[in-house]
């Protein structure tokens, strides 16, 4: 069996894109776009998306469900790790100075200013629903009801 790796991992990039954007997530993909995004009133997760097939695996899919609760952020973002490189860096920078960049991963911004943050290490191992309930806690935390 030969394999075409480009196009196998052209659609594995564009599938998980593709997941966060028909999530509800706002994709960024440029440092101007980061900072816009950042700049806004209000609370942020900005979801780190990485393709690593563990992790990634479980941090799309408990993105996607975790904003099915009554409290969430004002917006939601993502910046795709090791593919958006200039995004993901200026992302980072907004993190803070105790910020280990990790992906995936979660961060919550409000106003502008990071408040928590769930790294790889919470997210590689355990199940979505645990990654799931994580999210929903610090929603529950830092977020208004919708």
């Amino acid at each position: 069996m030969n394999m075409d790796y480009d196009l196998f991992m052209t659609d594995m990039l564009r599938q998980a894109r593709g997941e966060m954007v028909s999530s509800g997530y706002e994709e960024l993909t440029t440092p101007e776009a980061v900072d816009e995004a950042i700049k806004r009133p209000g609370t942020t997760l900005v979801m780190v998306n990485s393709v690593c097939g563990c992790a990634g695996g479980i941090a799309r899919p408990a993105a996607a469900h975790a904003v099915h609760y009554d409290k969430r952020p004002t917006h939601l973002v993502t910046v795709f790790a090791g593919q958006d490189k200039e995004a993901t860096a200026q992302a980072r920078m907004h993190f803070g100075e105790d910020h280990l960049p990790s992906s995936p991963s979660f961060v919550l911004l409000k106003d502008g200013q990071a408040v928590a943050e769930i790294g790889r290490h919470e997210i590689e191992g355990h199940d979505p629903m645990s990654v799931i309930t994580s999210i929903q806690a610090l929603f529950e935390e830092y977020c208004e009801e919708v």
